[in-house]
């Protein structure tokens, strides 16, 4: 091998003649709440394909920064959740809650907790709300991203 190409940088696919080539193939330890891991982003994908009558609605009117210009996605991954609706710049998460969520109360309680401790704002409403009562849903999501908070605490 001539000098000048035993010194320049590897590849990611390259390995030096007489060095262990790394394995590749390998693949981490699989891990449950790490963001964005394959676990979630499937989740997540699966959530957006099966997505509820009043979940299709609503992201009509947020999606394409439709929503007073603001960029929301849907079912994205905080961990260890996956939400509905989220504006990261609002740091506003709305989430359309089915009747299952009658059974889990608690569990919607402190996951909202959790959530506001990491800095969001959580808006919730029942599906049957945002079918029969649209306007009003958006008119109180409007109202949330008028009032973002300072980050900021004026002196």
């Amino acid at each position: 091998m001539d000098e000048s190409r035993k010194n320049r940088p590897l590849s990611h696919r390259e390995t030096r003649p007489g060095t262990a080539a790394v394995e590749r193939s390998r693949k981490p330890e699989p891990r449950d709440r790490v963001r964005g891991s394959e676990t979630f982003k499937s989740r997540a994908r699966q959530l957006r394909k099966q997505a509820t009558d009043a979940e299709n609605l609503l992201w009509r009117y947020l999606r394409a920064r439709r929503m007073q210009g603001f960029k929301f996605r849907r079912q994205v991954t905080i961990e260890p959740y996956i939400v509905d609706f989220v504006c990261f710049e609002a740091r506003l998460i709305v989430e359309a809650d089915g009747g299952q969520h009658t059974t889990q109360i608690p569990y919607d309680q402190q996951r909202t907790r959790d959530l506001e401790t990491r800095g969001y704002r959580v808006l919730r409403f029942w599906n049957h709300a945002i079918l029969a009562e649209t306007e009003s849903v958006l008119e109180m999501i409007r109202s949330a991203l008028v009032s973002i908070p300072s980050p900021q605490p004026s002196p």
